[in-house]
């Protein structure tokens, strides 16, 4: 029997997001570009969850690391896609001290870190979308493609912070198209892109892209072989074309199309 995973796990990474009373999460963030330099330069995210505190100025000292995941940067302005599984401790924590910071590369190659916020969230579709301030700083964001004309056979790359090592770039093909996976709310996303790229634990949010480099999908979820946790190399995402059509309502409206009023 098979499980279904989503691919984020308890391991290191280098975004961060703070929550004041537990411990920390993290997202890579990846932009594709024109080469493959271009293509694996990554951005980071760790959400940070610390310990129960009563020393608010020591939060940093007494974090620790949660879980990992991946994102990628969506426009110049900031925004960052991610699963919203990767951030849901994030979005529901009710303490009112959260915090992301986020450590990411800009399109000079220069690493940098600033403080994130969550601007949307789409627990249907498991998306999510942050916003940094770039302050002045060029962000390249990823080249996006589309999903409709997929086949299966042709190649593909993954690219995320698997079990925390940052920039990690994986190879295979389409293996199915129109898929069907559960989302992290209980209902079910559709036409999802199935692949045999290793997508693990900390390659949620991470693009999957074309053979040119164009974002194709999330990577989102993989089947792990029951009781053992690992990847069975059946592996899930989110279809480019759903993000395209989610991500603007996430941004202006904090919520998906259909709960935008």
């Amino acid at each position: 029997m098979m499980d279904v995973a989503l691919a984020s796990s308890k391991a290191c990474s280098s975004i961060s997001y703070t929550f004041t009373p537990f411990s920390r999460s993290s997202s890579v963030l990846a932009c594709s570009g024109s080469n493959p330099d271009q293509r694996r330069r990554t951005v980071i995210f760790d959400i940070e969850l610390p310990k129960t505190s009563s020393d608010e100025s020591n939060v940093e000292d007494n974090a620790k690391i949660e879980g990992t995941g991946s994102g990628f940067v969506w426009d110049k302005l900031g925004h960052i896609v991610t699963n919203y599984h990767v951030i849901a401790k994030l979005a529901t924590d009710q303490s009112g001290l959260q915090r992301c910071k986020v450590s990411l590369v800009d399109a000079m190659g220069t690493r940098f870190t600033k403080d994130g916020k969550i601007v949307g969230l789409d627990p249907d579709n498991d998306l999510a979308v942050l916003k940094i301030e770039t302050e002045g700083r060029e962000l390249k964001p990823v080249a996006l493609g589309t999903s409709s004309d997929l086949r299966v056979g042709q190649s593909c790359f993954a690219i995320g912070n698997p079990y925390g090592y940052e920039n990690t770039l994986t190879i295979g093909v389409v293996s199915g198209l129109g898929r069907e996976i559960p989302s992290p709310n209980g209902k079910s996303i559709r036409e999802a892109i199935q692949t045999d790229a290793d997508i693990n634990s900390g390659n949620s949010g991470g693009p999957l892209l074309d053979s040119y480099g164009h974002t194709i999908g999330v990577n989102t979820a993989t089947f792990t072989r029951k009781g053992t946790g690992m990847s069975s190399g059946v592996n899930f995402a989110i279809p480019i074309d759903t993000v395209v059509r989610t991500v603007p309502y996430l941004i202006v409206y904090g919520t998906a199309y259909r709960d935008r009023f």
